[in-house]
């Protein structure tokens, strides 16, 4: 690859991505220009604007994203009610087609020939992050400086930051205790004191949610309003997308729910132990199960969960892009015209539970399934023949084994 002119860089304005910046100015003699996504992870991002302004940036991009975040990336995923591995909400993997999207977009705007992150070669995100920016332009060069300086270890970082005059933050010097990447919809913390899955995660690694034990005795019902399978409401107050996410985020971190430690099989390979904390998009998932129950169509909502590992395979594996992951979110989208009306959620002690649901939309007749009079709304009767026809093959298969036997 030849030495690119102008690198649009994914910065966060910590550590690493401020040596990254520094060391493409001085590895390649290019012009840098930053990129720096608000999505809802909780920090100020002025001060990596002005980090990036005294460290010779060309150009500085801070935006807020979280609106097209959660409208554009985080809703239709639940549409889909996708969860990796059986537990994984997936709320790192979601966020990394929209940074490489603008990473992309404002390559263009500026006349860059190359964008560059701060992802490892031992994660899944170099994967994301490289698959959606060729996605979206087969000809952009993204430059992966971890997997390809000599900086291998935390005393080579900061060795290297002090050589070149890089603020360090009092916390960062010597070994952090774990790593943490953060957005609107999830905290994932890995590394250091968690990466024996034998020892019981640290209280202080978790950040948006109180211990279950230590949560209100005092349960919460909040009632969710659905249109088209996307949350528009809280009890019965209109919210947009992120206004949503941030309200639930609120409530559930409030009663300890959302809290997830798992030991997932990376895209890359290898076994990896996080610690996850989800409390408004656990919320958001039981509730979008609850509207489902009564306006999805039982083969649409048995389709749709066959259909769910693989989409969520798909995203945590780097493929938003892809024409699969599109195809089946035309699927997805499709079962969702109905997915309209009120859900009742119980939280308590860590837990969520749907307790209520209603619909102008729903397939729920309490006159085919009452135990009283039914006045003809269903005749007993016909049951008879359904499980005669249903049992024909079974019936054939025993006498075959009979006369066999």
């Amino acid at each position: 690859m030849s030495a690119p002119k102008k690198v649009v860089l994914a910065y966060s304005g910590g550590l690493d991505t401020s040596i990254i910046l520094k060391w493409l100015q001085t590895e390649y003699g290019c012009e840098v220009v930053t990129f720096t996504a608000d999505l809802g992870q909780g920090e100020e991002l002025e001060p990596a604007r002005k980090k990036a302004e005294g460290m010779g940036a060309s150009a500085i991009y801070v935006e807020d994203l979280r609106e097209e975040f959660v409208r554009d990336f985080v809703f239709p995923m639940f549409r889909a009610n996708a969860v990796y591995e059986g537990l994984y909400l997936l709320g790192t993997s979601i966020a990394r087609p929209l940074i490489s999207k603008r990473l992309v977009e404002i390559a263009r705007e500026t006349g860059a020939d190359a964008v560059a992150h701060g992802a490892t070669g031992k994660g899944n995100d170099q994967v994301r992050f490289e698959l959606a920016a060729y996605a979206l332009d087969p000809d952009i060069k993204v430059i992966a400086p971890w997997r390809e300086w000599d900086l291998t270890s935390r005393t080579k970082l900061i060795d290297f930051a002090e050589k070149n005059q890089i603020q360090i933050a009092t916390d960062k010097r010597g070994e952090a205790p774990f790593s943490v990447d953060a957005n609107l919809l999830h905290t994932s913390s890995e590394g250091k004191v968690l990466e024996d899955p034998a020892e019981d995660a640290p209280d202080y690694v978790y950040q948006r949610t109180v211990a279950p034990e230590d949560a209100p005795d005092q349960a919460q019902f909040v009632e969710v309003g659905f249109e088209r399978g996307d949350a528009v409401s809280i009890d019965g107050e209109a919210m947009s997308p992120a206004q949503v996410l941030t309200k639930l985020n609120e409530m559930g971190g409030t009663h300890g729910i959302g809290r997830l430690d798992l030991v997932e099989g990376r895209f890359v390979g290898m076994k990896s132990r996080g610690i996850y904390e989800t409390p408004g998009g656990t919320i958001l998932l039981e509730a979008h199960r609850g509207i489902e129950q009564i306006t999805l169509d039982r083969g649409a909502g048995h389709l749709k969960d066959e259909l769910m590992p693989r989409y969520a395979e798909l995203i945590y594996n780097g493929f938003w892009f892809s024409p699969e992951r599109e195809m089946l979110q035309a699927a997805i989208d499709h079962s969702q015209a109905h997915v309209t009306g009120t859900v009742r959620v119980k939280l308590y002690k860590g837990s969520v539970r749907t307790v209520g649901r209603w619909s102008d939309h729903s397939l729920y007749s309490e006159a085919h399934v009452t135990f009283e009079d039914d006045a003809g709304a269903y005749d007993q009767k016909d049951a008879a023949g359904f499980i005669q026809l249903n049992a024909l093959r079974l019936k054939l298969l025993a006498a075959r084994a009979r006369r066999l036997s």
